[in-house]
């Protein structure tokens, strides 16, 4: 992750990923300007390849006001990659998610902030009384379940783009894929503080969802790679000796069992397996101690490489920057 500017203590910034949301836009820059009066805000709308005309409208609502800036991607990388750059980018004590498609309420921002200087160090937003299709909701139902379950980071809506994060929690995470949907899980790996906000949650006006099956699936591949990150990030062989061992252990025992076979096939051929059978067996007992083995050599590689990676590319390209620059 590039490194991140020093948080300024009576700054709060909010960043917006935007794909094709240029009718909402205006409305929604005017929405946040009323609900933070009083508070010194900054606001980067990053642009994630839209086709429309939704970057000209940031260009000229960044023109229009001093806190508002932006960021263009040269192509769709996706939101966790948006995200990512806001974040590299955002310089307030407390940084706030949000969609750009006037779904999420403005005015819930004072309460996210309140929540935070409670003692949160994430809050996400849950959308009680949600205004989505059922096949939209239903498949949610069941990733926010499943997240819950498998991670032990319980809230009701990890989809929710509305959130709040604490300045010191940003530095410690990255984002790629569709790992956007685990930040409270990801910040929870590392020591800091959840909570949920259930929120005001408005019917689409513009557009469509950019949500299908597509990301239901990568989000369950994702989950796999945050459970594993956050479970065995800095001892893999934890987790892949747990597997190998096994099967070495299990290969090695129908060896045995094989041997044994072949000694009482010699003492008294009416008992024991038949060839058939042993070559099974024989076939099963090799397969589990390569397996094992693999697994054991791939844990201990994985050890070698844990914090010995040099850092990779950003999941993004910037093609242009937009209003005023601190």
């Amino acid at each position: 992750m590039g490194d991140r500017a020093t948080p300024e203590p009576d700054l709060i910034s909010l960043v917006i990923p935007v794909y094709n949301e240029q009718e909402s836009l205006r409305p929604l820059a005017a929405e946040i300007a009323a609900a933070v009066q009083g508070l010194r805000t900054e606001i980067w709308f990053v642009d994630d390849g839209s086709t429309d005309a939704s970057w000209t409208t940031v260009l000229e609502l960044a023109q229009q006001n001093p806190s508002i800036r932006g960021l263009r991607f040269r192509r769709n990388f996706g939101k966790a990659a948006a995200l990512q750059a806001g974040f590299e980018r955002a310089r307030g004590r407390i940084v706030i998610t949000l969609d750009a498609d006037l779904q999420d309420d403005p005015k819930e921002i004072l309460r996210f902030i309140e929540a935070i200087d409670g003692g949160l160090d994430v809050v996400s937003g849950w959308k009680k009384l949600r205004h989505d299709p059922w096949h939209k909701v239903m498949p949610s139902r069941l990733f926010n379940w499943t997240v819950s379950t498998v991670t032990g980071v319980s809230l009701h809506d990890h989809n929710c783009g509305f959130k709040a994060y604490r300045a010191s929690v940003l530095p410690e995470i990255r984002l790629y894929g569709e790992l956007h949907r685990f930040i409270p899980v990801l910040a929870a790996g590392r020591g800091f503080k959840s909570g949920e906000l259930v929120i005001h949650h408005r019917a689409r006006k513009f557009g469509h969802s950019k949500y299908g099956v597509r990301r239901f699936i990568k989000g369950l591949l994702d989950l796999a790679s945050v459970r594993f990150v956050t479970g065995f990030g800095h001892r893999p062989q934890h987790f892949l000796g747990t597997l190998g061992l096994p099967a070495v252990l299990l290969g090695f025992f129908g060896f045995l069992v094989l041997f044994l076979n072949m000694i009482l096939r010699w003492i008294a051929p009416e008992y024991g397996l038949e060839p058939v059978g042993q070559m099974i067996g024989a076939v099963v007992a090799v397969g589990l101690l390569l397996l094992g083995s693999q697994l054991l050599i791939a844990g201990l590689v994985a050890e070698l490489l844990v914090d010995r990676v040099p850092g990779r590319l950003e999941p993004f390209s910037i093609a242009e920057v937009a209003g005023s620059q601190p």
